[in-house]
């Protein structure tokens, strides 16, 4: 497997090189120039998300129209207790799973991410089809939220919903065409919103519950009662839930993505990884109980062919308050074009990854940036794909939307399995060459060993389990599809990446003398050697200009103590 290796020790420099700003061998600007300037000579990506910019991308990623929107799904598909179990599984996978990304993060803070470690520890034909596919799921996901914008929309109007679809892609690309500090900016005030509206829908959703609403009674847990509650479809509705809950979590990981732009990694990764999902969890997990008392499963136009109503509407609406109401709609809005702005920036990034690797895995024209940093050729070809949200137009909306949900939470999935077999593999290596476990700059030691390994078998099962309801009691062919389509694809570049590789490969020119001891040479898999891979490249040094100008949110001198803890727990 040596060849692998110098393959992926290879892929890991390159890329560092060309987005590293703090290698020695890369002189650039102090930040001060850089800030003065406006701008950085340098080519390629550029540190330029704060440690606030980066908590907030990666709860934008995770509170966007999967809860807004996608939980009315779940409820009418899998009843309110099939959600709540389902959302609370998934939840505490994605949790281990972000630890185990934030261990090779920390370490390894390099552009692509994920993708990058699964080429570095596990297998380069893996990681190849894993990164088109993840890339593949980001530029799927700006469509979902595009169509998401059409079910929101109509909501006041059903003239023309494509309209906002339209106006919703040229904002985001003209964003994401910036600095990075615009797509972290926007991000920040958006989540920010989300936030804050969040914690005032579970303060509503408990008086709702408690009486004060329009029919004036006590809710309680009526609507786990009614025909076919708490668990609606039996098992099949149960599993379906799964996909849907996958779809919610999904762009968790993506924070690793950010790491390649995150200024002092070693000290705001960590941060990240252990603050950031405890507040998404609880909000959650709030969240998704309030929806499934209040709202009845069976709630008119909740998700059909054509509409999928967001229940944080529905819950304003039983407060009595149009108005209110109406707002809370514009928020869900807000939330779509977050989700939709993150999608493609992480899209545009896994695609810039593929292209500045070696040997490349994508045409080298999508390594090209701006002086800004930015990839425009990967951010236009990522966008592109977003004109599938155009066949709402004939399939309806609600349809539309839900397929490419299904395609995006099984992808999701395969993310999440694919971190835990890079981190096994990363553990593996690192143990078996001898390195101390102090030495690692973030370690979450609570899951040494089993992490890796429970994440790999538990997502495994959603996969298998979670399309049960296309096939039984009547077979679904468009549903079966959508649940399982992404896993044959998957297979197929694998083998074509392996393929490619052994056709290329130098042919083995042997002794006369050994000629009849070997006989053959060709491989049929590139699992990389754990003991023979370059665990030294890469890793981050802090470097004593990015950590004098470190971020510090608010001054520790001029706040008191426990206002400032409560403003960073917050913010």
């Amino acid at each position: 497997m040596t060849t692998y290796f110098n393959a992926t020790a290879s892929t890991s420099q390159s890329t560092a090189t060309e987005t590293d700003p703090l290698l020695p061998s890369a002189p650039v600007p102090s930040y001060e120039d850089s800030e003065r300037n406006g701008n950085n000579p340098r080519k390629g990506l550029h540190r330029g998300l704060s440690a606030r910019q980066v908590q907030m991308i990666a709860i934008a990623g995770t509170i966007g129209t999967g809860l807004f929107l996608g939980t009315g799904r779940s409820l009418a598909q899998g009843g309110p207790a099939s959600m709540l179990i389902c959302y609370t599984i998934v939840g505490f996978i994605v949790y281990v799973t972000l630890l185990l990304l934030g261990e090779m993060a920390t370490q390894y803070p390099v552009a692509g991410s994920f993708n990058a470690y699964t080429t570095r520890f596990f297998s380069p034909a893996y990681g190849f089809a894993l990164a088109w596919n993840y890339w593949f799921n980001d530029a799927v996901s700006v469509a979902s939220d595009l169509t998401a914008a059409q079910l929101v929309i109509s909501y006041w109007t059903t003239w023309n919903p494509w309209v906002i679809s339209v106006v919703f892609w040229f904002f985001l690309v003209g964003v994401n065409a910036l600095h990075v500090r615009g797509y972290g900016e926007l991000e920040y005030w958006l989540s920010s919103l989300k936030i804050v509206t969040v914690l005032a829908f579970i303060i509503i959703g408990v008086f709702v519950n408690t009486g004060f609403n329009t029919e004036h009674r006590f809710i309680g847990l009526s609507n786990w009662k009614i025909p076919d509650a708490p668990f609606v479809g039996g098992f099949g509705g149960f599993a379906r839930v799964f996909v849907t809950a996958s779809f919610a979590f999904g762009g968790t990981e993506s924070l690793g993505i950010t790491a390649g732009e995150t200024k002092n990694p070693s000290k705001n990764m960590p941060r990240v990884v252990q603050l950031v999902f405890w507040r998404i969890m609880i909000f959650y997990i709030l969240t998704i109980l309030l929806i499934g008392l209040n709202v009845p499963w069976d709630y008119p136009n909740l998700s059909n062919r054509t509409a999928t109503t967001s229940p944080f509407t529905i819950v304003f609406q039983m407060a009595g308050s149009t108005a209110a109401a109406s707002f809370m709609n514009t928020v869900v809005l807000s939330s779509v074009l977050s989700a939709g702005n993150h999608a493609l920036f992480a899209g545009t990034r896994v695609l810039y990854g593929l292209s500045v690797s070696n040997p490349p895995q994508a045409p080298k024209i999508f390594s090209w940036t701006t002086s800004a940093g930015t990839p425009i050729p990967a951010l236009l070809l990522t966008s592109s794909i977003s004109a599938l949200c155009f066949a709402s137009s004939f399939i309806g909306s609600g349809e539309l939307w839900g397929w490419l949900q299904n395609i995006v939470g099984v992808s999701n999935q395969i993310a999440w399995l694919s971190i835990g077999l890079s981190s096994w593999r990363f553990r593996q290596a690192w143990i078996r060459q001898g390195r101390s476990l102090d030495e690692l700059k973030f370690r979450a030691a609570w899951t040494w060993p089993w992490g890796p390994p429970f994440v790999v078998v538990a997502v495994s099962i959603l996969i298998i389990i979670q399309g049960w309801s296309s096939i039984i009691p009547k077979f679904s062919p468009v549903d079966f599809i959508s649940f399982y389509i992404e896993i044959p694809v998957m297979i197929i570049m694998l083998v074509m990446w392996l393929v490619v590789k052994q056709r290329r490969a130098a042919p083995l020119v042997l002794p006369e003398d050994e000629s009849s001891i070997v006989t053959s040479h060709r491989k049929y898999h590139d699992l990389v050697d754990v003991y023979a891979v370059d665990l030294l490249a890469d890793e981050y040094t802090e470097d004593e200009d990015e950590i004098r100008h470190s971020d510090t949110d608010v001054p520790k001198k001029q706040v008191p103590g426990v206002l400032r803890t409560l403003y960073h727990w917050l913010v």
